[in-house]
């Protein structure tokens, strides 16, 4: 499939997809929702906020929006791709707690500018906010408290089965469970029905894989990757390409003693598979987007530009 070059800035792919004004809208909303905030926690809020963000989860809501329909985004659609991002950023400082992180695309993460307690409460306070952005909404409510429920357990489960010899499909259920949750509900959220469901999913199945593809190459795109993942013995793409092999597998069971620089290796010598497979799963989703919108010239470049993102 034809592919971009190289992603685009948040800005810039607002523009491409024909959003800027909705994004324009939802960054000044969560800038109001910041300035309005208890002062104790509005530096930290600030701090976690207002940082080189790419939107790419209400980006994909508005998507999803003028894909069904030619009427402006809706306050309860907005209200919920502001929850949306609200809860997007406290999985980030959750797993940049617990994955010991120092840096996020470039800058010192939360719990290290301003300490554990502070970053967790943090968390908590975007929580009770990203809930009272949509009280009242029945529909944005149940999705969003489905969705932090997938998460946490997806979280769980990855976590359960780490270091363990798996395949390729687990690391599918593992992403559509995970990444693939919260793009799937963005779809939904979006046309406030389930007509874009699998084409959410799929693309954040996609997401999660360039995510996995970048951090094995050193690309930053998706906010930078380390050692982490090989170090938890967290099943990646590449992961389970190279697993195939029995003795890569061997290594992925104890990746201290100096194996870690050899699974990167490994890993590495797969990355041709790992990007077929990408090229795959977007012709897929591709497809679920013409099927199902009437409009889904957005949709494809959205397609088009998460599959970039493996190139950094």
């Amino acid at each position: 499939m034809r592919r971009l070059r190289r992603p685009l800035t948040a800005a810039r792919l607002s523009t491409a997809l024909g959003v800027g004004d909705d994004l324009r809208r939802l960054r000044a909303h969560i800038t109001a929702w910041m300035e309005h905030s208890e002062r104790d926690i509005r530096d930290p809020l600030r701090w976690q906020l207002q940082g080189s963000a790419k939107y790419f989860r209400p980006l994909t809501i508005f998507v999803c929006h003028h894909a069904v329909s030619s009427e402006i985004v809706p306050t309860a659609v907005m209200r919920s791709a502001i929850a949306l991002e609200l809860f997007h950023n406290v999985s980030l400082i959750v797993d940049d707690i617990l994955d010991r992180s120092r840096y996020r695309r470039g800058r010192l993460t939360l719990h290290c500018r301003f300490g554990e307690l502070r970053a967790w409460m943090t968390a908590g306070y975007i929580t009770a906010g990203g809930f009272a952005m949509v009280a009242g909404d029945e529909y944005a409510t149940r999705l969003l408290a489905e969705l932090m429920q997938r998460l946490g357990v997806a979280e769980c489960v990855q976590w359960r089965l780490r270091r363990r010899r798996l395949t390729v499909s687990d690391w599918r259920a593992i992403a559509s469970e995970d990444t693939g949750s919260m793009f799937e509900m963005c779809a939904r959220l979006g046309t406030r029905d389930s007509c874009l469901r699998r084409y959410g999913r799929l693309l954040g199945i996609l997401y999660h894989g360039c995510d996995d593809v970048a951090d094995a190459r050193g690309a930053t795109a998706l906010g930078g990757g380390g050692d982490e993942d090989i170090r938890d013995g967290i099943l990646t793409l590449p992961a389970a390409l190279a697993l195939r092999d029995p003795r890569v597998a061997a290594l992925f069971r104890a990746p201290a003693n100096g194996n870690m620089r050899r699974l990167r290796r490994k890993f590495a010598d797969v990355l041709p598979q790992a990007e077929e497979y990408l090229d795959d799963l977007a012709a897929d989703a591709i497809g679920e987007a013409v099927r199902n919108a009437d409009r889904a010239e957005a949709l494809v470049t959205l397609i088009r530009h998460t599959r970039a993102l493996s190139e950094g």
